[in-house]
């Protein structure tokens, strides 16, 4: 089995969750300039779109310079154009590529993708193995031209790899490991029937929530369940990691540990707080500068991407601080770099 990275990262892995609207190329930034995970995900993003040449979602597969091993996640329902996305993946110089089959939005499973692709195994699997084989055809020699994606998108992606930001070795061909990322059913818990389906195509490593997609975030993960996949996974070569309400390192480590895992993910539990994966305690100075530095980054990194989506970040970094609800009402309204600044900088120069 290709393991690529995944092979050299410490045990139990601690890594960084995939979140849509949320770990975008600044986030990840932060939270591995601060934190260190051992393991960084893009947001998810479909190869529907990218096949219909859709080049605007191509920015959430920007990425920063680092050592950090980082991998594509992406969603959809058509083989195809997984196929054809699998080589902006290869092209672009990720580590690897994440199948998402656990987003529990309705206007995505509506569609028959993230979760909803718990109801149809088969699909599941031939999805798995069409990106296994993209990953194969692109190692081989086969070129990102040799597909069917449109020039605009074959464009963007030959220019980015012109960015100096970019790895110097990303521009070498890898074979990069699948993987997938899932829930523990769709309205019911089928945690083992479907873990043994994902398991025929031979994904590199399955990282399971612990809620089905109809609990949503609600309610409480269910480890026990991820504690029964794990059994299951722990008989091939494929790699386990859990994921859902781990608030702590500590905490990761005890789950990993219990429940049998190769490692554990974090997710709402960095917001504000890429300083997690370090256990380290920040002052409010400190909060409040690295939300200035993560509104540059995000400037800098996507200069064309949408500014207020900056704002749930800018409150959760400033969650209670003296004043914050005054601070949260002033920040919920900027707009630009400009505005943030003028409202934090003061509170820096006054500690």
């Amino acid at each position: 089995m290709n393991y690529g990275f995944w092979n050299n990262l410490k045990r139990p892995i601690i890594g960084l969750s995939p979140m849509d609207g949320v770990t975008d190329a600044a986030f990840r930034y932060i939270c591995d300039k601060y934190g260190k995970p051992a393991v960084l995900f893009t947001e998810f993003t479909s190869v529907e779109a990218i096949a219909r040449g859709a080049v605007k979602i191509l920015g959430a597969f920007i990425y920063h310079k680092t050592s950090t091993p980082t991998v594509a996640q992406v969603y959809g329902s058509t083989p195809k154009s997984f196929y054809d996305t699998t080589f902006v993946v290869c092209e672009m110089g990720f580590d690897g590529i994440d199948i998402n089959m656990g987003c529990p939005d309705s206007n995505i499973s509506k569609r028959g993708s993230g979760a909803a692709l718990i109801r149809t195994p088969k699909l599941a699997q031939e999805i798995i193995n069409t990106v296994k084989q993209a990953v194969k055809d692109y190692f081989e020699g086969k070129n990102i031209e040799d597909t069917d994606l449109p020039e605009s998108i074959i464009d963007w992606v030959k220019k980015f790899k012109r960015d100096p930001r970019i790895r110097e070795d990303d521009n070498k061909r890898k074979h990069l490991p699948v993987s997938v990322k899932t829930r523990i059913g769709y309205d019911l818990v089928v945690t083992e029937n479907w873990i043994k389906n994902i398991l025929e195509a031979e994904p590199v490593s399955i990282s399971i929530h612990g809620r089905t997609l109809k609990q949503m975030y609600t309610g409480k993960a269910d480890w026990e369940e991820i504690g029964k996949a794990a059994k299951i996974v722990k008989k091939t070569e494929t790699l386990i990691l859990g994921n859902g309400d781990v608030k702590t390192v500590e905490e990761a480590k005890e789950k990993a540990k219990e429940y049998g895992l190769d490692g554990v993910l974090i997710g709402r539990a960095t917001f504000g707080n890429p300083w997690i994966f370090q256990n380290h305690i920040p002052t409010n100075r400190e909060r409040i500068s690295i939300a200035i530095e993560h509104c540059e980054t995000f400037v800098k990194l996507t200069p064309n991407g949408h500014f207020p989506s900056l704002r749930k970040h800018l409150a959760w970094y400033t969650k209670g601080i003296p004043g914050s609800n005054e601070l949260r009402n002033k920040l919920m309204r900027v707009n630009n770099i400009e505005e943030v600044r003028n409202i934090l900088l003061p509170i820096i120069e006054s500690q």
